[in-house]
């Protein structure tokens, strides 16, 4: 395994912040808005940046600008951090990003979970197969959303060349843990479902969490980690609820806000990345604004 590699697996213990996709005032892709949210999540302590996640609404952009963001993230962070680039879709569209992402200078790629209807569990095999060969074998994380193909059929999928992990992003703890003792034991399982699911998954051999407070407050997500990683779960919990609220707005309107939130969150701190696109609900209604503007306020976060 190369330094780079280890490098990439020990950064993915900590915290991956996803992060948004900012959009100008025509509504085009505006990538250097990130630095400023980039050196405040490095600073705080973030472990990986990662670009064209969900947070970065990586379904609403086209393939040319998923990966300009994937060079653009590469060239703001530098050598401070390892970074995760996704890749998905069509699995032309998902080769050419991978090979963008490698060329760009990305540490691994983080794999969605294929949505076509007619998906099937050894055709996720041929799918990864083939983003390893365009990206030359950059290592990959499956970003795990449907644990409902079985323990099998996850195993078989991390058992191809090049996947050195697993973001779990479903709510089933039980299930995490069966996975995790059929695979092989390198591989790396991060939560995948944020600050509030970490404790369960924590508590059943995940290690890391994703994170899309990350862009607003990395200061949070640091401490949560840090208690997690001491195994204090009261203070875990403790600073989860006060950071709750944020959550649950990002989870209204079946999850539609979810980047709705962090959007509105960073509009109110003075980084504008513009809207959202559709069909992700913008803007916030009344009630929600209200609802982040107190959540802000009590947090010293305006």
């Amino acid at each position: 395994m190369s330094d780079k590699t280890k490098a990439l697996e020990a950064a993915l213990t900590g915290i991956s912040g996803i992060l948004v996709t900012p959009y100008d005032a025509e509504g085009e892709i505006a990538p250097e808005r990130l630095a400023p949210i980039i050196d405040h999540a490095l600073g705080a302590g973030m472990h990986i940046p990662v670009v064209n996640g969900n947070t970065g609404e990586f379904y609403a952009l086209t393939t040319d600008e998923a990966c300009t963001m994937a060079a653009a993230v590469v060239d703001i962070v530098g050598d401070r951090a390892p970074v995760l680039a996704g890749v998905g879709r069509g699995i032309r569209d998902a080769c050419r990003l991978a090979r963008a992402s490698a060329q760009a200078g990305a540490a691994g790629l983080m794999v969605h979970q294929p949505p076509d209807p007619f998906v099937s569990p050894r055709g996720i095999v041929d799918y990864l197969a083939a983003i390893n060969d365009a990206s030359g074998g950059l290592p990959m994380m499956l970003y795990l959303r449907n644990d409902a193909i079985g323990t099998a059929a996850i195993a078989a999928l991390c058992a191809v060349p090049g996947v050195r992990g697993v973001k779990w992003a479903t709510p089933n703890p039980m299930r995490l843990a069966e996975a995790k003792a059929a695979c092989d034991p390198g591989i790396v399982w991060v939560g995948g479902l944020a600050e509030i699911w970490a404790p369960a998954l924590y508590a059943v051999g995940a290690r890391g969490f994703t994170s899309g407070l990350i862009n607003v407050w990395p200061e949070r997500s640091m401490a949560i980690h840090a208690a997690l990683e001491l195994g204090n779960y009261t203070l875990a919990n403790r600073l989860i609820a006060g950071m709750r609220t944020f959550e649950d707005i990002r989870a209204a309107e079946m999850n539609g806000t979810n980047v709705t939130g962090v959007k509105a969150a960073l509009m109110a701190m003075g980084q504008d990345c513009g809207p959202t696109r559709p069909p992700s609900a913008w803007p916030l209604t009344a009630a929600q604004t209200a609802q982040l503007d107190r959540f802000m306020r009590e947090n010293n976060l305006t």
